[in-house]
């Protein structure tokens, strides 16, 4: 007697096949050109977290304020130390020349607070205390895909998205009617205030 296989040792079938190479084929249609699109922006978004790592390092080992400027028009950036109002040289040979964004990439955007440019220089101040001025960056390349880096202010935390990030605002606003309590008074002698008694 000839025996048969068993229904379930057969095997794939050749419909099963290519509908499974038809998934492969259509998954990697997705994800290749995210890839490819995107890596100069991510590689540059990670190089420029990077540097300003770097910087702040250098800022708090150093004891003094580094100022960075970011040219929008020309691409490129450079950092210099402020010793009392004057700006010097950082020490680093590496800091020399300014440092250039790719060819596909450009800086579109930076604001901080209520300044915003689309154009010009901008610049960030870092802190001895390891600070960061806020700042909100946009990256783009030639297919017009964005990366945001987001400078925060108050943890020093910088995060990444590939949307457009506005700056924060303040949810609130001092009333008119609580400023003149902020502003200074003048003083008065110690023997002169109202209530203590005359020594």
């Amino acid at each position: 007697m000839l025996k048969t296989p068993a229904s379930g040792e057969g095997g794939f079938t050749l419909l099963e096949m290519i509908i499974v190479m038809f998934l492969l084929v259509a998954m990697l249609g997705i994800v290749i050109p995210r890839i490819d699109l995107n890596e100069d922006l991510a590689s540059t978004g990670r190089k420029f977290i990077g540097t300003l790592r770097t910087l702040q390092g250098m800022a708090m080992s150093a004891q003094k304020p580094i100022k960075l400027y970011l040219d929008l028009d020309q691409g490129q950036y450079w950092a210099v130390t402020m010793e009392e109002k004057e700006e010097k040289s950082l020490p680093d040979a590496a800091w020399a020349a300014p440092r250039l964004l790719p060819e596909t990439i450009r800086l579109a955007e930076a604001s901080s607070g209520s300044i915003k440019r689309t154009a010009g220089r901008f610049e960030l101040m870092l802190y001895p205390n390891g600070r960061i001025d806020e700042a909100v960056l946009h990256l783009t390349d030639a297919g017009n895909n964005v990366l945001a880096i987001v400078v925060e202010a108050a943890t020093g935390a910088i995060r990444t998205s590939d949307q457009r990030v506005e700056p924060q605002r303040l949810a609130f606003s001092i009333p008119e009617r609580v400023k003149p309590l902020l502003i200074p008074t003048a003083t008065v002698p110690a023997g002169n205030q109202p209530g203590l008694p005359k020594p």
